[in-house]
C-alpha cells in the first residue's frame, strides 16, 4: 500500500470495522485510484488484519497500523496506535 524509505516497515491509517475477534481488529484501508479510460479518482478500499495486543481499539476507531512479519494466515500487520476513537451517540 504505502511505500517508505528502505529497510522501514510500510504504515497506513485505516477505520477499524470490527473488533469481535479476540486480540485482533479488521482495518479498511482507503485510497483514491484514477480509472484509466475515464481519468475519474474512485475509492477502492482492502480490509487488513491487524494483532491488537491489549484489545484498545474498538469499531469506528481510526488507527495507525504497521506492517510486520505474518503472525498467523491472514494477519501480518499490527496496531501502531490509535489517532481517534470513535464517537460515541
Amino acid at each position: 500500500m504505502a511505500t517508505n524509505e528502505r529497510g522501514k516497515p510500510n504504515q497506513v491509517t485505516g477505520v477499524v470495522v470490527s473488533d469481535k475477534m479476540d486480540k485482533t481488529i479488521a482495518v479498511k484501508v482507503s485510497r483514491m485510484v484514477k480509472h484509466k479510460r475515464y481519468g475519474k479518482y474512485i475509492r477502492r478500499s482492502t480490509v487488513f488484519k491487524a494483532h491488537d495486543e491489549q484489545n484498545s481499539a474498538k469499531a469506528g476507531d481510526k488507527v495507525l497500523i504497521t506492517e510486520s512479519r505474518p503472525l498467523s494466515k491472514t494477519k501480518s500487520w499490527k496496531l501502531s496506535q490509535v489517532i481517534e476513537k470513535a464517537k460515541v451517540l
